[in-house]
């Protein structure tokens, strides 16, 4: 499967929400990774079409999605931001509901059904209303509902915001175990999501493309730009208004800091291995105003 962004643009008044995107998928995970506001979810939305993007097309094996139809919804599986349950529904009669708007006979959306609560380990509660459902339960029907048509194509809008740590590893866990032979387009601003599990990073700024790569090649595009310095409680309050810090660790009277810059920031301080959260400090932060 092979999803090209031609040229995508999205204007409200006089504002891009979206200006020249273009970028290529095939098979994998991609993370769209950007601050609230990037133009992640208006991307999704003209993706899934739910916009209109105002110029600019999006083609799926060299065809523009416009011309393909009611076919294309047949090719992808989504999963928006904020999920609208309906919650007097049990969680078997939703995805049976589900398997008729999505148009799968009968037969084989109940085996359908059945096997992914299994794989989601919810089969134990598939006769349970989902009001009673914790957060982390709701998104993993939220991924079967999403799943239930096997889409060549899986788009998740910010899946994991709002669960704890635990039942964030297992719904990374579920979309790694999802994305053999697919592409799977994951957006968050949570960037442990997408170090974690995506193939390749899509960096968004201001709806524009500033990069898109392997996670490792964006570390690795950061070397010799992250450094750790140290600095007393007498120092701290200069330190913290100059430098871009992504974290702080204090030692007894010792404080060190993790800072991004382009040289060297302070005469002690000393060059570390650069990670993916150092990399989305780098395009997105700003200097704290402390």
């Amino acid at each position: 499967m092979k999803v090209t962004f031609s040229e995508i643009s999205k204007k409200y008044k006089d504002k891009y929400a979206l200006q020249d995107f273009s970028a290529q998928l095939d098979n994998g995970i991609y993370g769209l990774l950007g601050n609230n506001g990037a133009g992640k979810t208006t991307l999704i939305n003209i993706f899934v079409g739910i916009l209109k993007s105002d110029k600019g097309q999006i083609l799926v094996e060299g065809v523009d999605v416009r011309n393909l139809g009611v076919h294309f919804l047949s090719l992808i599986g989504y999963l928006p931001q904020s999920p609208h349950f309906y919650k007097n529904f049990t969680v078997i009669d939703f995805l049976n509901y589900m398997c008729v708007l999505k148009a799968i006979p009968k037969w084989h959306g109940e085996r359908r059904v059945k096997e992914l609560l299994s794989i989601v380990n919810l089969s134990a509660v598939a006769g349970k209303k989902i009001s009673s459902l914790s957060g982390g339960m709701r998104q993993r029907v939220g991924i079967v509902q999403a799943m239930l048509n096997d889409p060549a194509i899986l788009i998740l809008d910010e899946p994991t915001v709002g669960l704890d740590p635990q039942e964030r590893i297992r719904f990374r866990n579920l979309i790694t175990k999802f994305s053999e032979n697919r592409i799977v387009l994951l957006a968050s601003h949570i960037v442990s999501d997408i170090e974690f599990i995506a193939n390749q990073v899509i960096l968004l700024k201001d709806g524009r493309l500033l990069k898109q790569d392997t996670p490792q090649a964006l570390v690795e595009g950061l070397a010799g730009k992250v450094w750790t310095v140290t600095a007393t409680d007498a120092t701290l309050d200069e330190q913290l208004h100059r430098l871009k810090i992504s974290n702080m660790l204090r030692e007894r009277e010792e404080i060190y800091l993790r800072v991004i810059s382009e040289g060297k920031p302070h005469v002690n301080a000393v060059k570390v291995q650069a990670n993916l959260e150092d990399v989305f400090l780098f395009y997105f932060g700003e200097r704290e105003q402390w």
